[in-house]
């Protein structure tokens, strides 16, 4: 008799999952020979299988074995009805198998009794997962042994309120989970919205009001000439721009006032360059910070400054040319190709790798606008993705940084629909946060749920329902009477 892990009803019994069922590992067939695998065989699952499973039975994984993969390996082959659960990387998926299915080793999968719900076991190892990870063990990953698994402790009621509890679980979860379905829904209108703000913001829209209210701010075309005077930008770079834009009239996305210029982004930046390979030799516990592809976003300009790298970078040339500075715009060149960041003015030092360019917008451009714009997805990160099907090999080189056509307004009105696109931003991320907050308030009814069902307080106790102590004696005599060998009688001897 085992004391349980909390109160539970009279009428129920805690018993260990050894007493209630068989546990069985997993094994997988030597890959080095073809003739274990086949494309239609002996359903085989891994627990990659199980990573984006939301059902609670399983056919099959993506790979299936054949009769001589099972016969040479120690996979076995489970029977219908199995409660397949994950016991090592991860701990704690959880299905319950549809057919004759096999698994690998990463499973201690119970094939349970008689009078023993499948369903009602699974819900409660779902419910046990942290249990479970606290009996596993191991250094390189944890995990839940043969032993261990046997050693769980269940809590068990009688047949009846065991399905009585899985049917009002199931009512109860499917309500959670059309709300959940609903939830997410809205992530993705979340993000289609944010884009259509941008999209707005650089055709003008957002502020139409604006420029009519303000008629007199100095053009865009002023601006321009303005940096190209104090860049000194030579009459042949204007020729050659000239020949670009006849082209880039043919495009329909470039809907823009008549207030505003388009320009290449090579008008608009002082300084474009790239990190450098060999820098892990400077890496450090403290230090300058080490801007990374991680440490930007896609759909954001905000750098993520969590898990940061850190180097005492080089003396000289190297350690100057790639140091960021206030209002520098980062960009990806390689990997997820085209996210932005945009250098904060608390960023402390910090410099890039070779996997990120750094453009210096000149001082009479208002980053942030330049920033966004080559974060949207009809902007920027539209041509990116173009000049990347165009080159050679995947990636961007620094001449593609400095050949985005951008669309500009005055300064003014730049700074203006930076405002705008901030406000808007607000108010999704306004939003977001509720969506998180629903998510998880979702998550502790769901895990509020299963607590109430495993303490017995789900559903009511029926007095007339065998007791769970009397299936326990059943079950015991039923698989001592298993395990006896057969009795061979003797016969007369022939005369």
């Amino acid at each position: 008799m085992i004391s349980g892990r909390w109160i539970i009803p009279d009428s129920w019994d805690w018993v260990t999952a050894g007493q209630i069922a068989n546990i069985v590992g997993g094994g997988t067939p030597k890959t080095g020979d073809p003739d274990n695998f086949c494309d239609i065989g002996i359903p085989w699952l891994t627990p990659a299988d199980l990573s984006k499973n939301q059902n609670v039975y399983v056919e099959r994984g993506s790979r299936d074995i054949s009769l001589q993969g099972l016969k040479t390996s120690s996979a076995k082959l489970l029977p219908k009805g199995t409660v397949l659960f994950t016991s090592r990387a991860p701990i704690g998926y959880c299905v319950i198998a549809a057919n004759e299915i096999s698994t690998n080793q990463g499973f201690k999968s119970l094939v349970l009794c008689d009078k023993i719900s499948p369903e009602f076991v699974r819900y409660y190892l779902i419910a046990s997962k942290s249990y479970a990870e606290s009996l596993a063990s191991g250094s390189t990953f944890k995990e839940l042994s043969g032993q261990r698994a046997n050693s769980l402790e269940i809590p068990l009621p009688p047949l009846n309120e065991q399905r009585r509890i899985v049917a009002k679980i199931e009512g109860l979860t499917a309500r959670s989970r059309k709300a959940r379905e609903a939830l997410d829904a809205i992530s993705p209108l979340l993000d289609q919205f944010r884009q259509s703000v941008l999209a707005a913001a650089f055709r003008g829209d957002l502020t139409a009001d604006w420029r009519a209210a303000n008629p007199d701010v100095e053009p865009a075309e002023k601006l321009l000439e303005r940096i190209r005077v104090e860049k000194n930008i030579s009459d042949s770079t204007h020729a050659k721009k000239k020949t670009y834009e006849l082209d880039v009239a043919q495009l329909e996305d470039f809907y823009i006032p008549s207030e505003w210029e388009l320009t290449l982004s090579c008008d608009l930046f002082s300084y474009v360059t790239s990190g450098s390979r060999g820098w892990a030799k400077y890496y450090s516990e403290e230090g300058a910070i080490f801007l990374r592809v991680g440490n930007l976003n896609r759909n954001t300009i905000s750098l993520d400054l969590e898990n940061l790298q850190r180097v005492n970078p080089p003396e000289g040339a190297e350690g100057i040319r790639t140091k960021v500075q206030i209002g520098d715009i980062l960009i990806s060149i390689t990997a997820d190709v085209g996210m932005i960041g945009l250098v904060p003015v608390d960023l402390s030092k910090a410099y890039i790798n070779q996997h990120v360019a750094l453009a210096r917008p000149f001082r009479n451009i208002e980053w942030e606008y330049l920033a966004w714009y080559l974060a949207s997805s009809q902007g920027g990160a539209a041509q990116f993705k173009e000049l990347q099907r165009g080159a050679t090999k995947a990636g961007l080189g620094l001449d593609d940084i400095r050949s985005i056509w951008v669309p500009i307004p005055s300064l003014m009105e730049q700074k203006e629909i930076v405002r705008c696109i901030k406000d808007a931003l607000d108010v999704i991320e306004a939003v977001e946060k509720q969506y998180r907050e629903s998510v998880d308030e979702i998550t502790i009814l769901d895990q509020s749920i299963l607590a109430k069902a495993f303490r017995g307080e789900l559903v009511p106790q029926d007095p007339n329902d065998e007791p769970a102590n009397v299936l326990l004696d059943r079950i015991r005599g039923e698989r001592e009477k298993a395990q006896k060998p057969e009795k061979v009688s003797k016969g007369k001897k022939n005369r």
